[in-house]
Formats: structure tokens, C-alpha cells, sequence
């Protein structure tokens, strides 16, 4: 079987990199962006943008998202690119805004710049974007033809991003080194197309490295708002060996598990990666993995306020029979689940729920 590994053409991560976006699009050839940004950051971030294309003559055209990263507001986003004559799509905000931006790429066939404003999830470097319905329910992964072309993250933007999205970050990101683990034992196809390398299970492997090491002090940057060397290394460990690391190492039960947990209405308000983070402790309880590693992994998540309970997610109050569906939800016929190095069954992805919960509500109670 083939192995394939793929990551953005181009990387760039610093302090006050945004400066440098429009000289980042002439490099590529470009030379009119359509900036679509989520609200927050077209609104606060707009004169830096409107400098860095000033300084260096290009043009660019900012448009916001409108709610979800759905199939309405890709296509109305599609045809306010054809209609702009731009030549390059740049997202600008969290994980809607790029996904957003990948999807009119992807449609319209123009370069696409992924700028992060923040680094809570692993998906700024990947060819992947993650579709919602309008009413915010998983609706599924859209493969893309290429990764982004650059990725540009401006850690003094994401310095004074929530702490919240940060530790939501390495809870995406935690589940990395796991899952890309199982997928590599099961010989499982990845998003990049093949199986996985060892390159990739190496970054994914230094993700975790990376996030046990330096978690605590970059959630602590981050709360005082400064840039540290801590920071920028969870910055990376976050965004491009988490990113690259899942896509060309594979994802496995911890995805598949948060993606069904998304339809239950009272996890609405959770992130993304503080599901994900949980749902690594359920796959762990699937893998029958020693209590020592679990605790670790326990002791990491309580460290940088990540849930380790269903209440804290806010699914306290769902009933046995939601959490039943939720697991027969991550049971469906393209489930990343399948690339577990054995079967799993509804009943067992509802018991690793139920277990990974007692194991939060244990360990909470001993650390009081």
C-alpha cells in the first residue's frame, strides 16, 4: 500500500507576521485577495490588513462569514469571489472563516492563504474542511485537491486570543499522537490518501512531546497575553504538527467519537478540541491502554482546564439513551472508527464514553 504524506507549501509562524500577508500573496503570484474573515476579526484586524496590502499596492476585497461553515455560505461566498475578479482566497479568524475559505478555493480553483487568528484546532495547514449544517450539526469532511499554499500565523494575534481557544488547541491536539498510533497499527488509509509514514507518526509523536512539555506555560502566556518561547512552540505543536500530523497519520475513534457527540444539542456550546480531548480518553478505555497513561493524560487536561467529565462538556443531564445515539452516530459507514486496529460496536463506543467519564469524575475527586 502507498504511503503519502502532504502539508501547506509554505509554513510562516512569528510575531507580527500579519504585516507581511499581501508580500506572502505577490510571492505566490497573486495579486488581488479576497479576504473573507469571521466578524471578530474583520473588525479588529481590518487597518492591519488594509497596511500590509497598502504598503506593498496590492488589492483585496474583505467579506465576512455569516453564521456556519455550511454549503448556503460557501455558495454565496463562491459567487462573491467570481464576481470580485480576485485571484487568491485568504481566511482570516477561527476554524469556520478558514474552512470557509478552503471550500470557495476548492470550488473556484484559486490559491488559498490560511491565516489562524487563533490556535484552536489543527485544521489551518490541512486539505480538509469541516461542513456544518446551517443549524451547526456535523454534516461532513469535504476533501479538498491541495493543502493551503501558505499558512501565515501571527502569534502576537494569537497571544491575545481567548486562553480558552488555546486550550482547546492541544485538546485537538492531544488526540493526535493517539489516534495517528492506532491508524499506523491498522494500516488505515488517511485523509493524505495512503498510510500513514513515519514521518508523520514522528510530528505526531512530538505533538504530544511538545504539549506534556510546554502546555501549561503557554496557556499561561496567553492569559497575560504575551508571546513566549513556550507559546510559540504550542503555537506549531497545535497548528502544523497536529495539522500535518492528522492528515497524513490518520484519525481514529477519539474524531469519530466527537463528531457523533455533535448531535446531541447540549454540547452545542463545547469546542471543538475540548470534545475531541475527552473522546482521547475514550479511545484510550477502547485500547485498553495502562492506567498510568491515562492518568497522564488526565493530569495534562486538568492542567490547562480542558473537560475530563461529561458534565463539564455539558452533557451531564443527557440521558443513556442520547449518549447511545450519539455512539451509533460515530459508527457510520466512512467513520474515522474503522481505522481502529480492531472492530468496535456501538455498545462498546458507548461504554468508553460512559467509562472515560467515571475515570474524569474519579480523578477530579482525588485531586480536591
Amino acid at each position: 500500500m502507498k504511503k503519502i504524506i502532504q502539508s501547506p507549501a509554505r509554513y510562516i509562524q512569528g510575531a507580527g507576521e500579519l504585516k507581511n500577508l499581501a508580500g506572502v500573496m505577490i510571492q505566490l503570484g497573486c495579486g488581488n485577495g479576497y479576504v473573507l474573515a469571521d466578524g471578530f476579526s474583520a473588525k479588529t484586524l481590518s487597518d492591519q490588513l488594509s497596511r500590509s496590502f497598502l504598503e506593498q499596492g496590492a488589492r483585496y476585497r474583505l467579506e465576512t462569514l455569516e453564521g456556519e461553515c455550511c454549503f448556503p455560505e460557501i455558495d454565496r461566498h463562491c459567487g462573491l469571489f467570481r464576481e470580485s475578479k480576485c485571484d487568491c482566497v485568504i481566511g482570516v479568524g477561527g476554524g469556520k472563516a478558514l474552512d470557509t475559505a478552503k471550500a470557495v478555493s476548492h470550488y473556484t480553483h484559486a490559491p488559498m492563504i490560511a491565516v489562524p487568528t487563533a490556535a484552536s484546532m489543527d485544521g489551518p495547514c490541512s486539505a480538509i474542511a469541516v461542513i456544518y449544517s446551517p443549524e451547526g450539526q456535523f454534516d461532513r469532511y469535504l476533501h479538498l485537491r491541495t493543502n493551503p499554499v501558505a499558512v501565515v500565523a501571527d502569534t502576537s494575534i494569537i497571544a491575545k486570543a481567548p486562553a480558552r481557544m488555546l486550550s482547546a488547541g492541544m485538546g485537538d491536539a492531544l488526540s493526535t499522537c493517539y489516534e495517528a498510533e492506532a491508524c499506523h497499527r491498522s494500516n488505515g488509509i488517511t485523509d493524505a490518501g495512503g498510510c500513514s509514514t513515519n514521518a508523520a507518526l514522528a510530528l505526531a509523536r512530538l505533538c504530544r512531546e511538545t504539549l506534556f512539555r510546554d502546555g501549561v506555560q503557554a496557556l499561561m502566556a496567553v492569559e497575560c497575553g504575551e508571546v513566549t518561547p513556550a507559546l510559540e512552540n504550542v503555537v506549531e505543536a497545535n497548528l502544523y504538527l497536529s495539522g500535518v500530523g492528522f492528515e497524513s497519520g490518520g484519525l481514529a475513534a477519539a474524531h469519530a467519537l466527537a463528531n457523533g457527540l455533535t448531535h446531541l444539542p447540549a454540547l452545542r456550546k463545547a469546542m471543538h478540541g475540548e470534545v475531541v480531548a475527552f473522546c482521547t480518553i475514550a479511545q484510550m478505555v477502547l485500547e485498553n491502554r495502562p492506567m498510568e497513561e491515562l492518568r497522564q493524560v488526565l493530569k495534562f487536561c486538568r492542567s490547562i482546564h480542558l473537560p475530563v467529565t461529561l458534565q463539564e462538556l455539558g452533557a451531564g443531564e443527557c440521558s443513556r439513551e442520547d449518549l447511545a445515539l450519539a455512539a451509533e452516530a460515530s459508527l457510520g459507514k466512512n467513520s474515522y472508527m474503522h481505522h481502529m486496529p480492531f472492530p468496535v460496536t456501538a455498545q462498546e463506543a458507548l461504554g468508553a464514553l460512559l467509562l472515560a467519564d467515571r475515570l474524569g469524575q474519579e480523578f477530579s475527586a482525588a485531586q480536591k
